[in-house]
């Protein structure tokens, strides 16, 4: 797994998920008729958590399959309540036995290859202010979760409210807004570029139409700052074009 991942630019995450999703079909396709028919409710259950959270089955594949293996119940209303019951059993936030040291990955995390993939903590908010996401830190303090650091985007509210919960922590910006920040700023200086070159157009044009030696040294002077100008936005530019591309490769 450790050299597959790479030459497919795949996370070992990813990778584990398609192991285990061929370990179900295989046991489907090839396992022993009466092994498949066997129809206890503690083997059911565990085959439905199975489909759902590591072949990401909807409920109607999951009827489909236990029909299929003639499992009874299979209907989409006694899978859902099935689910549902065990949701509302489950706490909202796991608690450890003893300090459990952890880097929070908050939003748009695309590519990432952790230890653990554990959503420590689900609930429906009424806003997204810093007090809210405060106490949510808090919280999982209390569960005796010591977070060292988190990487997010630059949501005033998370931010503010994790770094109040967690005053001496680290906070740093993901790579997905940290690039889309930095290419935003690209596209900025190209449009300054843009403009300044046509500024630098249009001082040209009028210098050479200039009919007085006053009006002529004048207009040679605008043109002069209007071409600096230009001369500065496009060297900026192309400064943060090249870096944000090196930037890019040292990062795939």
């Amino acid at each position: 797994m450790t050299q597959i991942a790479p030459s497919y630019r795949i996370s070992r995450t990813f990778l584990s998920q398609l192991l285990l999703v061929a370990k179900l079909h295989l046991e489907v396709l090839f396992s022993d008729e009466k092994c498949l028919l066997h129809n206890d409710q503690h083997h059911g259950q565990q085959l439905i958590f199975l489909l759902r959270l590591e072949g990401k089955c909807s409920l109607a594949s999951i009827a489909a399959i236990f029909k299929t293996l003639q499992y009874h119940p299979h209907s989409v209303g006694y899978l859902s309540q099935c689910l549902h019951n065990v949701g509302r059993a489950l706490p909202s936030t796991v608690l450890m036995a003893s300090k459990k040291v952890v880097l929070y990955l908050s939003d748009e995390i695309f590519a990432i290859d952790a230890h653990s993939t554990t959503i420590l903590n689900i609930e429906l908010a009424s806003d997204r202010s810093a007090k809210t996401w405060k106490a949510h830190f808090t919280t999982l303090k209390d569960h005796r979760f010591d977070g060292i650091g988190m990487a997010s985007d630059r949501g005033k509210g998370v931010v503010a409210g994790y770094q109040a919960a967690c005053q001496e922590a680290l906070w740093v910006c993901d790579y997905f807004h940290a690039f889309r920040d930095l290419f935003h700023g690209l596209h900025q200086w190209e449009t300054k570029a843009s403009r300044a070159s046509a500024k630098e157009h249009e001082a040209a044009q009028q210098w050479q139409q200039a009919k007085s030696e006053a009006t002529f040294d004048k207009r040679l002077q605008h043109y002069e700052h209007a071409s600096q100008a230009c001369e500065h936005a496009m060297v900026q530019y192309d400064q943060l074009d090249l870096l944000l591309q090196l930037l890019r490769e040292a990062l795939l």
